[in-house]
């Protein structure tokens, strides 16, 4: 399976860290995230690294080149940071099936490998992890609407008063139905395209969606408090392998 990750994010919330390089680069426990998002997808035997790229990519390609730990790199370059439909769109004519798609600023410690397997066996358009947040941090994710068995039935990228504290992570699988649905995504009312949209209008059209119940954590880099915890539950990770 192919493996996408974007990485064309200006990564403004991070300055000053991010006026000299790209967020992708940014160090977490003294590696750049992107060298974290690249070893857990190898991990999952990632067949190739898609790497969508934008501000100052080129110290991305100068940085990995046209492989990681043996695995190939392909660049694609977003010209214009629309949001990550638009993103996506860039490598719409590099995909060859079912893929997996990472966010270039996430840094997992849980259960990705479900969702891959999700994917592989149930043959579903979409599969993605979900966590609960805390309400207040809601409003940065896309959220979750769910029915009373559970079943997600709405997403909604950002909303100012989030119905719900069920929020995506930043790892997902999708069969190649997400470019047509990410071809018809409108503008948000921030003026980018969203990727929840696109999520939103597959689970409208009647197609089969999985979400899976984050085991373990995450963190979205996004700001450079959210790179301190990062650091902090990694060194505490490995701390306490070393004690067992």
């Amino acid at each position: 399976m192919q493996a996408v990750v974007l990485a064309a994010g200006e990564g403004t919330r991070l300055r000053p860290l991010t006026e000299t390089k790209p967020k992708g680069l940014v160090e977490v426990d003294g590696r750049p995230i992107l060298t974290h998002c690249f070893e857990q997808l190898c991990d999952l035997d990632a067949e190739e690294l898609l790497v969508v790229i934008g501000y100052r990519g080129d110290d991305i390609v100068d940085y990995y080149g046209d492989s990681f730990d043996g695995v190939p790199i392909t660049y694609a370059r977003q010209e214009r940071q629309l949001g990550l439909a638009h993103a996506l769109n860039t490598v719409e004519g590099l995909v060859d099936d079912d893929f997996m798609l990472m966010l270039g600023d996430n840094i997992f410690r849980a259960n990705v490998e479900d969702v891959v397997r999700r994917q592989r066996e149930s043959r579903v358009d979409a599969a993605f992890l979900v966590e609960e947040v805390p309400y207040e941090e809601a409003s940065r994710y896309g959220v979750c609407n769910t029915n009373d068995y559970g079943k997600i039935t709405e997403v909604i990228e950002k909303p100012d008063d989030p119905p719900t504290n069920l929020v995506m992570t930043g790892f997902y699988t999708f069969s190649p139905a997400i470019f047509h649905a990410t071809q018809l995504v409108q503008p948000s009312d921030r003026g980018e395209y969203e990727l929840s949209d696109a999520i939103d209008l597959l689970i409208r059209s009647g197609r089969t969606i999985d979400a899976v119940e984050l085991d373990g954590w995450r963190i979205d880099v996004g700001y450079p408090e959210d790179r301190e915890e990062a650091e902090r539950r990694i060194q505490n990770a490995v701390s306490q392998s070393q004690s067992i």
